[in-house]
């Protein structure tokens, strides 16, 4: 199968830092289908051979690993092409088409790595030049809106243009390999689907914590802030992979349905839970790994005066028979202690206790999605302590933990995220894709949260950089984050 991939936006950090690399990445293991072509877009004036000399300096900034070697980069380099192009203008495009026409590819991947205010421009554009065709696929990177109204508007736009059925918006967390064996976990095996359900389980966290700021998107950021950058689309899209009921099949539109159903039952906010049941912070300088760093006001593109969060901590409900009564507890920010994303599920306790027990001491499942991948599963088990009696110790639970590393067990050369996604696009599976109408959903409960800290909201709080968020003592802190999980 021929394909054309068309990076608009082809000079950007996203294309480099991200799309590139996950490029070679399949082109190194022989996944990437024969007869491909990528073509970077962008306003520069280069040629395809200092195109792939910029991509190739680029490339000395990846990790040694997947770094390629001059032979490797050469092979690969073979591929990309360079089109300069004014996005707003339409003469271009005619000539994007005429590039196009040159192989009749089966499949045309436009992939929008640009500023989402562009989003509309390109789609009308495209419609309006004839490359709307049914082998066209759009790629759509987040954010896609900065409220339901603009989030509405950019799919308008999209579907004047494509079918839904062509139109790929992408999440980069659905791809990553710990959330596939979510999946898998849930609906592949019957182990836990008996107790994946209130009377069994006791609370849910999802905690997206990264020790980085906001390095060099800062007047980005401050215009988008944790929220949106993170809640609206990555840990929302995990509370639905978590909470689904199981699909009929595998097929795109069942997995949508199911996620669709999860984000209709979310519970409204209400004036109250708006100020008991959301966090908001802002980083001050600290220490991150032994080294000094500013606050998130003196990064550079930030507002001195600004009040965007990077920290956010929601407690969730779904009002549905499955869950009614369980908090799913959210949590992210950047600058914090460690880059460390999981998922935390906690099981009630037994309902009769016969055994002493360590305080706090419960069942949870814990799916580490990164640094590393894996899942530990936390139990009680009877252990004779050398300063325990027999008596003693058969009274006596002590806490144990079977463990899974995936990269110990599948090693670390796994297909990641971009790389799966991307050749997901170029196949045309969509069923780790987010649907315009699970986007709209996911804006209509984040939506009143933005409007209230806009408003009359609680006041950010400030958190040193390095440590694990707003102060532990705060009551609405507490109330967030359960007892037996806190970190000081």
């Amino acid at each position: 199968m021929s394909f054309d991939l068309v990076l608009f936006g082809g000079t950007g950090d996203l294309a480099w830092r991200k799309l590139m690399p996950a490029l070679f990445q399949a082109f190194r293991h022989g996944s990437l289908p024969a007869g491909g072509r990528i073509l970077g877009v962008a306003r520069d004036a280069l040629s395809d051979a200092q195109y792939r000399d910029f991509i190739r300096a680029r490339f000395e900034q990846v990790e040694g690993a997947k770094r390629p070697s001059a032979e490797e980069f050469d092979r690969f380099a073979a591929l990309l092409t360079y089109v300069r192009m004014d996005l707003s203008q339409p003469a271009d495009y005619t000539r994007l088409g005429q590039a196009l026409a040159q192989r009749q590819a089966d499949t045309v991947v436009m992939y929008l790595a640009t500023a989402p205010a562009l989003f509309t421009t390109v789609c009308e554009q495209l419609g309006a030049a004839g490359l709307n065709t049914p082998h066209t696929r759009l790629v759509l990177e987040k954010p896609l809106g900065h409220d339901l109204a603009s989030n509405r508007a950019i799919n308008d736009a999209v579907r004047r243009v494509l079918s839904e059925r062509q139109v790929f918006r992408i999440d980069h967390y659905l791809g990553k390999p710990a959330v596939q064996n979510l999946f898998a976990l849930r609906f592949g095996n019957a182990l836990f689907e008996p107790l994946w359900r209130r009377e069994h389980i006791d609370h849910i966290q999802i905690t997206i914590a990264e020790d980085l700021g906001v390095e060099k998107r800062g007047a980005f950021y401050d215009s988008t802030g944790a929220l949106r950058d993170m809640v609206q689309n990555h840990a929302l899209q995990l509370l639905c992979a978590l909470a689904m009921e199981p699909p009929i099949n595998a097929h795109a539109d069942a997995i949508r349905d199911e996620k669709l159903k999860v984000l209709r039952s979310l519970q409204p906010w209400t004036p109250q839970t708006l100020e008991q049941h959301a966090v908001r912070g802002q980083y001050a300088a600290g220490r991150v790994g032994g080294e000094a760093v500013a606050g998130y006001l003196q990064e550079p593109g930030v507002s001195p005066e600004s009040t965007t969060e990077t920290f956010v901590a929601l407690r969730a409900e779904i009002a549905n028979w499955r869950w009614a009564g369980v908090p799913f507890y959210i949590r992210t920010g950047k600058r914090l202690a460690a880059r460390d994303a999981h998922i935390v599920v906690n099981f009630r306790p037994a309902p009769h206790a016969i055994f002493d027990t360590p305080m706090d001491a419960a069942n949870r499942l814990v799916i580490h999605l990164q640094p590393r991948d894996g899942l530990a599963l936390h139990l009680l088990a009877q252990g004779q302590d050398n300063r325990q009696t027999p008596r003693a110790a058969a009274h006596t639970l002590t806490p144990v933990q079977l463990d899974l590393d995936f990269d110990k067990r599948f090693g670390t050369e796994r297909v990641g995220a971009y790389e799966r996604l991307l050749l997901d696009v170029i196949d045309g599976r969509l069923n780790l894709f987010v649907r315009s109408d699970e986007q709209e959903e996911a804006w209509r409960w984040v939506e009143p949260l933005l409007h209230h800290w806009q408003g009359h909201g609680r006041g950010l709080q400030p958190y040193a950089a390095g440590s694990w968020g707003p102060i532990s003592d705060d009551p609405l802190a507490r109330s967030i984050e359960p007892p037996h999980t806190r970190r000081a």
